[in-house]
């Protein structure tokens, strides 16, 4: 029995270092993307700016909780360290994920080997984006690492504080805090020793959510971070599921979503725990998934993981298998529906430039514009500006490609970085123009697919097209 042991332990053992090494391979190639990414831009310049002693969203802004920006600017918004960063955080999270699958499927017909496989390959790959350092890729350690806490029912404190911290990345893993407290409230119905001792849950999770207030109540920032981090994301997510001026669809998936958890609690008897577990977190994430109702990509990473067990819930709840079958295959049909059809050719032709790039067969250029045919461009404008600029100048960009201070390395002259912010927000085109007129930007590049920019160029000079931007430069 001893032997039957450590081969079982070795199995497991060399299981998680195959597919941790799997995700790295797969991952390699994104540490040596281009700056491209428009979100990752905006993330870089908030922790350059951050780092350069602005106050984050009241001279900064971008509308996150700010664990993802502060991770940035400890990382010196290097694109390299922060996508290494994502990496290691999600060869933990699938070393995790494996014990969870563990716990959960206790050893049957090794279930819990496919789930930490596909998991690791869903993950790892540039089809759902996990290729880019955004806020999922950091907030899925967290979570699972919480799951494992709420289906060993012990350390609730500890499962709540974890998903705080998630949640200080996007504030989405609120829904990962509803089904873990649900799955524990009804497992618990009949115990209220039980019930009170889940309280932990909710004082966990509160604890770094009010240290990050009393920070921000401390460099009076308290009111701009309410603002940006949930004032504006209620108009956010209204917007995308609006119909007819009201946003009925959200009230219509939280009715069904209600109804669903409903049934659940009215079988619990019949249910065993870990389909229950599964289910609720399952139902849980998909409604995360289309929360703000907005079709990227990226919003599908946190499904993965009760996406990957409900994939071994199917083999493992024999009693379910065929009802667990057409949930999967329903859910699917809807996500591609709003998500598009996955492109696998993606995922292919990811790697085969990365490989034609490092063996010389393709140039720079041209490996550049596979992530976006402006990426080029971007590298173009920046290597025009950056030898003509002091350590004091600044540029400022009439577009959505934040990256580019990056590629200058200056720190933009206004609260708002991107067009899109500017134009969102009431006070977006009179605090730039405020800023524009503080600072004077050595130049202002204007990009031609964007609206007309809306500042007076009274004191500049058109110096130079370059593909689809105009630069201007000031003249005094």
């Amino acid at each position: 029995m001893k032997t039957l042991g450590k081969l079982e332990k070795s199995k497991e053992v060399w299981f998680i270092i195959f597919t941790s090494f799997l995700f790295f391979i797969l991952r390699f190639p994104s540490l040596f993307e281009p700056l491209w990414y428009g979100d990752e831009g905006i993330y870089q310049v908030v922790g350059t700016s951050l780092n350069n002693g602005k106050l984050l969203y009241k001279e900064i802004f971008d509308n996150k909780p700010p664990l993802l920006y502060w991770t940035y600017a400890i990382l010196q918004s290097d694109q390299f360290l922060t996508r290494l960063a994502s990496l290691i955080v999600g060869v933990l999270t699938v070393a995790l994920f494996f014990f969870l699958s563990k716990k959960l499927f206790k050893n049957k017909n090794n279930i819990h080997y496919i789930s930490t496989f596909i998991f690791a390959v869903l993950f790892s790959t540039p089809i759902l984006e996990g290729n880019i350092a955004n806020a999922e890729n950091f907030m899925l350690l967290p979570i699972v690492a919480s799951s494992f806490f709420i289906v060993s029912q012990k350390k609730f404190f500890v499962a709540g504080l974890l998903l705080g911290i998630a949640f200080l990345f996007k504030i989405v893993a609120v829904f990962d805090l509803a089904a873990f407290f649900i799955f524990c409230l009804i497992i618990n119905f009949n115990s209220i020793k039980k019930e009170t001792k889940l309280s932990l849950i909710l004082v966990g999770f509160l604890l770094p959510i009010l240290t990050v207030i009393l920070f921000f109540l401390s460099n009076g920032t308290l009111i701009d971070f309410l603002k940006a981090t949930l004032i504006s994301n209620v108009s956010y997510v209204s917007y995308g599921n609006k119909i007819g001026g009201f946003p009925l669809l959200l009230f219509l998936k939280l009715l069904l979503l209600g109804m669903f958890i409903l049934y659940i609690f009215t079988k619990r008897k019949e249910i065993n725990k870990t389909s229950l577990f599964v289910l609720i977190w399952f139902a849980f994430s998909l409604f995360n998934t289309f929360f703000s109702q907005r079709p990227y990509t990226h919003y599908v990473l946190v499904l993965i993981p009760s996406l990957s067990l409900m994939i071994g819930l199917m083999l493992f709840d024999k009693k379910y298998q065929k009802t667990i079958a057409i949930f999967i295959i329903i859910s699917t049909i809807i996500l591609i529906k709003s998500f598009g059809t996955p492109r696998f050719n993606k995922g292919v032709n990811y790697y085969q430039n990365f490989i034609s790039y490092i063996l010389g067969k393709k140039t720079t250029t041209s490996y550049q514009n596979f992530f976006d045919r402006n990426t080029p461009l971007d590298y173009e404008i920046a290597r025009f500006i950056k030898p003509k600029i002091n350590k004091n100048d600044t540029i400022f960009i009439w577009g959505n490609n934040a990256q580019l201070y990056e590629l200058v390395g200056v720190i933009p002259p206004a609260k708002y970085i991107v067009t899109y912010h500017m134009t969102n927000y009431k006070d977006g085109i009179a605090t730039t123009k405020i800023a524009l007129d503080k600072t004077k930007p050595k130049f202002i590049v204007v990009m031609l697919n964007q609206k007309e920019i809306p500042f007076p160029l009274i004191n500049y000079s058109k110096k130079i097209n370059i593909g689809k931007a105009v630069i201007y430069e000031r003249i005094f």
